[in-house]
């Protein structure tokens, strides 16, 4: 619940696996595991892996009520949460039928809260009955996998990933949404508007982050988890392929994008491709940072140096360490680099596979320049 008493609806699954607790968040038809699930006593707590964040809950007859916590640097957030057992709907266990139509691409208008600016993104949805879900994707990545109803007219869309819940709500008519509401952790809200568009399309990904004038390439020297020193200059990377990759372990959108890019490389490492990841986590100490970025690594498998910058993800900061850059504006932002150590290309953000079509046309284009610029 925001703290403006809205609700945001999410399902999980509790099951057992080896004799121990696990939970699954469900968000249409991604299933999010957890096995870092306590019970105390009386006391419950779900602990998110990546976010930095858990569900702390007192165990009663009737189900689970509690908070979402969610540490950053400098503050807590909180949600109000409750949970009801044996419930498989998440917003109506009846809902009036649907009378509009959802399924397909919309293009979207979303207005930032303060001072009125818009900026757009596309809608891309699938129906069956009251069934619907989808995501939106932007310029700088998507808003992942979201799942809900069509009662009559009414959009209700929600996700959960453990770093934050997200609502979609507005009305359909004549190929029109309006009286869009958009909610996201404790407080924030936006209002959005979209209108039917079967063309509804980005900026091109490639194009939006780019050297500075007289630049070819992109250099710097950070610690990797066992505190040695990695360059793309470093012997080991001449004459490969080099991917660089720009995260942070809070970034749910990196997460989808290391998801893909690990057993990327593993395919591909011995063909002459090498990855470096570049970690940009909300804490600077580099002993948080570290922890952050092992658990990231175990999570996905990842075999390719993710390094330690030691800064924050704002983007000044990744100005500072990567002087190359002419601008910064989305974790996570991808450099490719050929065999000579020339910038051939930078994707900015990630369409992940809660886009569908998008995420496989983004693989195709992608792994496409890596083939060719390996064959060179």
């Amino acid at each position: 619940m925001t703290d403006a008493g809205v609700e945001i609806p999410f399902n999980f699954e509790v099951y057992d696996s080896l004799g121990k607790k696990q939970v699954a968040f469900i968000n249409g038809k991604e299933r999010l595991n957890i096995n870092e699930v306590y019970i105390e006593g009386d006391s419950v707590f779900i602990k998110t892996p990546l976010y930095d964040a858990e569900i702390r809950a007192l165990l009663q007859r009737d189900g689970l009520t509690g908070r979402w916590v969610k540490r950053l640097p400098d503050t807590l957030q909180r949600m109000v949460l409750s949970a009801t057992p044996h419930t498989a709907w998440r917003f109506t266990e009846k809902p009036a039928r649907a009378d509009q139509e959802l399924r397909g691409k919309w293009s979207v208008m979303m207005m930032k809260p303060g001072n009125g600016d818009t900026t757009f993104s596309v809608g891309e949805f699938t129906q069956n009955g009251n069934s619907i879900s989808g995501t939106f994707l932007t310029n700088y990545g998507d808003y992942r996998f979201l799942s809900g109803e069509m009662n009559k007219n009414n959009i209700f869309l929600s996700g959960f990933d453990g770093s934050g819940a997200t609502l979609f709500t507005g009305t359909v008519q004549n190929g029109l949404i309006s009286n869009g509401k958009l909610y996201s952790g404790p407080s924030y809200q936006a209002d959005w508007s979209a209108k039917r568009d079967a063309d509804a399309m980005l900026a091109d990904a490639f194009s939006l982050t780019v050297l500075k004038k007289g630049y070819t390439t992109v250099d710097f020297q950070f610690p990797d988890l066992q505190g040695d020193n990695i360059s793309p200059a470093d012997d080991r990377y001449k004459g490969k392929v080099i991917i660089i990759q720009f995260l942070g372990s809070w970034c749910p959108n990196c997460m989808d994008e290391t998801a893909y890019l690990s057993p990327l490389y593993d395919n591909y490492e011995e063909k002459g491709l090498a990855v470096i990841g570049l970690a940009y986590e909300r804490y600077a100490d580099r002993e948080k940072a570290g922890k952050a970025v092992a658990n990231l690594k175990k999570r996905f498998n990842v075999r390719y140096p993710i390094l330690l910058t030691g800064c924050t993800n704002k983007t000044e900061e990744v100005l500072k360490s990567i002087p190359a850059l002419a601008n910064f504006s989305a974790f996570p932002t991808t450099i490719l680099i050929d065999k000579r150590g020339t910038v051939r290309s930078i994707h900015t953000g990630f369409s992940g596979p809660a886009t569908g079509q998008a995420y496989l046309d983004y693989k195709k284009e992608f792994e496409g320049k890596i083939n060719a610029l390996l064959a060179e």
